[in-house]
């Protein structure tokens, strides 16, 4: 499918400090600006971190826990209401909320794969539909340990066979050792470099992993924006050309 973007939303911009509970308005102001997208004819497909965070409330939990079964636990108990608030914040632009839950074994199996492929493909001709996956947390532990859906959503785009990846983020893109953005990376190897330590309570893989979803989405001829999504409007300005967050595009053959 032409036009077809896939949208990658992490833990740190869904939910409110500390991921202990979703930030309702960031899924109306989201939800506006990619049903804007989906009018003029870019369709878009999430890829969502959050079920922990939503979980944490609907449990009555103080904080986000740090063992494997209380995380999953949580997932579990926040993923209904993840979606909901997707449902509730969509619906007043005329469209629709489907649930996808994919782990990382669906991605490698072949028939697992197709079939994922096909329902993609089924619920994008809909018209009306914004798929929304989400690792099945409560099942897979990929996600908790090793990375918020940023290795997941390079996935879903090679299989959807995306023209780009957004990665939203809650900091201004990729920076340097002086907190200062970089703009346009082409050696993928050197921004590692750039790599730092510290990350929010409510995220999991950092910059490192978002980079490694990078790297797998560009050597599938897939370009990639890493932007902030608390800001509004980086989506649409990124897809204009404007200079917005860090860019990674495809290399060129020589």
């Amino acid at each position: 499918m032409k036009n077809l973007l896939v949208i990658k939303l992490g833990t740190g911009v869904l939910s409110r400090t500390g991921g202990r509970a979703l930030d309702t308005a960031q899924f109306r102001r989201l939800a506006s600006e990619i049903s804007a997208l989906h009018t003029a004819g870019t369709r878009c497909i999430l890829v969502s971190s959050a079920a922990i965070a939503a979980g944490v409330r609907v449990l009555g939990l103080g904080k986000r826990p740090d063992d494997l079964p209380g995380k999953q636990a949580c997932a579990a108990a926040g993923q209904p209401e993840l979606m909901r608030l997707y449902a509730a914040s969509f619906r007043p632009h005329g469209l629709h909320a489907a649930q996808l839950l994919l782990t990382h074994g669906d991605i490698d199996s072949r028939m697992h794969r197709a079939n994922a492929r096909n329902t993609l493909d089924r619920l994008l001709t809909a018209g009306s539909v914004i798929p929304i996956i989400n690792e099945n947390d409560s099942v897979a532990v990929e996600e908790l340990r090793f990375g918020d859906n940023d290795r997941l959503s390079a996935e879903v785009a090679i299989l959807a066979r995306a023209q780009r990846l957004v990665i939203l983020t809650s900091v201004d893109g990729l920076q340097d050792a002086n907190g200062k953005r970089v703009p346009l990376v082409r050696d993928l190897d050197a921004a590692f470099g750039h790599v730092r330590p510290d990350k929010g309570e409510e995220s999991v893989g950092g910059m490192k992993t978002k980079l490694e979803a990078v790297k797998l989405a560009t050597s599938a001829k897939i370009p990639v924006h890493i932007l902030d999504g608390r800001r509004p409007g980086q989506i649409a300005a990124a897809l204009a050309g404007e200079d917005v967050g860090t860019r990674f595009p495809v290399a060129k053959k020589s």
